[in-house]
Order: structure tokens, then sequence, then C-alpha cells
């Protein structure tokens, strides 16, 4: 029989440093939300899609005061079109749809990566609903992957809103993922927002976890 290479002092000051640093790294952890194609739509478009005075109806809880709502629509690019699109509310001031890349080569449009809300040189896209159909003139982007984080959880690990920081992501698929953007305000819960490319090159699911690198 192999004589332990520690001493049973030695042997228990790495199990305490194993535990401090799993729950440092959980205390920087945050769960991952997959995010799909999607739209956002101002009031005037919400009326021109499903007609004058219409309403959201909320099927699924997202961020906190944001919901999937059961309405959908189709959009149409060029070269082809992607149906039953979910509408994401409360209603914004700008409409705005969501897409990944692949989606981009279906529809032949060419997105840039962007945070949203930044829609400044965007394409724009063909939007039908069940009473009409717009055209808008901007706003398709592939959403800058992110994390929503409160102010409390903020400050205490050390960041702050905007900031560019790196994240791991483990299993057998895991990887570093450089350029995350962070969103902090009162109005979020911790999650971080990856599209279903990513997550399916990382091989992760909803509610696993995220960990943000300390600089």
């Amino acid at each position: 029989m192999e004589k332990s290479q520690y001493t049973q002092e030695e042997f228990l000051r790495l199990v305490v440093r194993l535990v401090v640093e799993e729950l440092c790294k959980w205390e920087r952890s945050v769960p991952i939300g997959i995010s799909n194609r999607h739209i956002h739509l101002n009031r005037a478009d919400m009326d021109a899609l499903f007609g004058p005075g219409s309403e959201l109806t909320p099927v699924k809880d997202l961020q906190p005061g944001q919901y999937a709502a059961a309405e959908t629509v189709h959009i149409r690019g060029p070269k082809g079109e992607l149906k039953r699109v979910r509408v994401l509310g409360p209603l914004r001031d700008e409409s705005q749809v969501e897409i990944s890349i692949g989606d981009s080569f279906v529809l032949g449009v060419h997105p840039p990566v962007r945070e949203s809300g930044q829609l400044e040189g965007t394409p724009g896209i063909q939007v039908v609903g069940p009473k009409g159909e717009i055209q808008l003139k901007r706003g398709v982007i592939a959403a800058l992957r992110h994390i929503h984080l409160d102010l409390a959880t903020a400050s205490r690990i050390g960041v702050h809103d905007k900031q560019i920081v790196r994240v791991e992501i483990g299993g057998e698929r895991g990887a570093v993922l450089n350029n995350v953007l962070l969103r902090v305000s009162d109005k979020f819960a911790p999650e971080m927002h990856i599209d279903v490319e990513e997550a399916n090159a990382l091989g992760v699911k909803n509610s696993d976890r995220a960990y943000i690198i300390p600089d």
C-alpha cells in the first residue's frame, strides 16, 4: 500500500482551499439563458401587424418585467423567410429583430453583432403579422452575448455596467468566451444570454452556469 504524499494536516488544508475556490467561483457565476430568434415591437408596428389597440399575451417570464408573448410573426428577407418568430414584451420605442448568424444566411441579410438598442447602420426586414405587414428600415442585429446583473450582485463581485469581461463555461465542450458585455441595473436578475448557435457549440442548456473571470 502506497503511503500518501500528504500529511493529514496538509490534506485538510488542500480540501479547505479547494472548497473555498469553488465557493468563490460560484459567487461569480450566473445561470445561462439561451435566446432564440425573436422580435421587439413598438406601438405603431404592433398596431400594423396585429390590429389597432392590440396587446401582447404574456406566456413566459424572462427578465423582471420582460416576457415572451404568445404572438408570433414571419420575417422575410431577400433570400428566404423565417416563420413563427416570437414577439417579446413589453413594447419598445423602436422595433428590433434579433437573429443568429445562421438565420441571416436563410434570410439573405447581414446583421452586425450589436448590443440591444444599438441600431444605427443595421439592415431592415419585412415583417408579416396576422393583420398586416411592415417593412422595417433598420433593426436587424445578431445580439452581442451579454450578462444581466442586479446592482447588489455587480457590487459584490466588483464589476460595473458596460464592462467587457471574459467568461468561462465548463463541460465537455466548454470554453472561455471573450467580449461579454455586462448590463447592470436594479431592474435585472443575474443571467447570461447567448444565442442558440453559441449554446450548441458549447454544449450547454438553460440554467447551466457561466463563470465571470476576475481581472
